[in-house]
């Protein structure tokens, strides 16, 4: 450590050593701030802050009245390719489980119609599921589908497979369009993925095209804490994308 670091930053790195080395790992208790007040020799004010921004910086988790923990790194999903969550999360050695929430025909309003680029569009598969990896929520599936693409969708028993695998199986994917946003969770979000009013939340929208025709429209809806999205491609020297 170099003798010019802040003593808070001293802290820190010594915390990310541990944690980085894999020492200290997920759900370990680190030390308190009276045992690092008493380690090296600060104030508590200093070992405080050493807490607080590695809790802000997403590396430790805070439990008030109990201690600080080494946080558990989110899961990774593909932003760019369509994955199969189960079997994400299966890779991980986790358990995969779902919750179907609503399956049945909708009406395509006027802005579902525009959405699919088929102004004559009258109806719509129409499916909410809630996948969880070792029983806790991890992404929220809304999802319309193209009846004339796949017409048996809602045959499919969504306990035993995914919408994902069921599209994949079903019909070639030609182009695919996304958009990330940081959301707050609707009330009705809050209570499928169980997590508080002010819970950040990555909401993933994506459109699917098949044959030249939208197949199906999706928003994937991940709380910021349980999971990351993430993307990595061959580019060329000037990074674009290869082809």
């Amino acid at each position: 450590m170099s003798e010019a670091q802040p003593l808070y930053a001293k802290v820190k790195e010594h915390i990310l050593d541990n944690i980085r080395s894999g020492a200290w790992e997920a759900g370990r208790r680190v030390p308190s701030e009276n045992e690092l007040v008493e380690s090296f020799g600060i104030s508590r004010m200093t070992a405080n802050r050493a807490l607080r921004e590695l809790t802000a910086e997403g590396f430790l988790s805070r439990v008030p009245g109990v201690g600080t923990f080494v946080k558990e790194s989110p899961a990774l999903s593909s932003l760019m390719e369509l994955r199969n969550i189960a079997e994400e999360i299966a890779q991980r050695g986790h358990r995969y489980s779902s919750r179907l929430i609503r399956k049945g025909l909708v009406d395509a309003n006027p802005a579902l119609a525009e959405e699919f680029e088929d102004r004559a569009i009258k109806q719509l598969h129409h499916i909410v599921i809630v996948h969880e990896e070792n029983g806790v929520p991890v992404q929220l599936e809304d999802r319309h589908v193209n009846p004339a693409l796949v017409p048996d969708f809602l045959d499919h028993d969504f306990t035993q497979t995914t919408p994902t695998a069921v599209l994949l199986a079903a019909t070639p994917v030609d182009e695919l369009e996304h958009t990330v946003e940081a959301t707050l969770p609707t009330t009705e979000q809050q209570r499928l993925l169980n997590i508080a009013a002010l819970e950040p939340c990555l909401a993933l929208y994506r459109r699917s095209w098949s044959r030249g025709r939208v197949a199906t429209v999706v928003t994937l809806t991940y709380p910021a804490s349980r999971y990351a999205l993430y993307s990595r491609h061959r580019t060329s020297a000037r990074g674009t994308f290869s082809q």
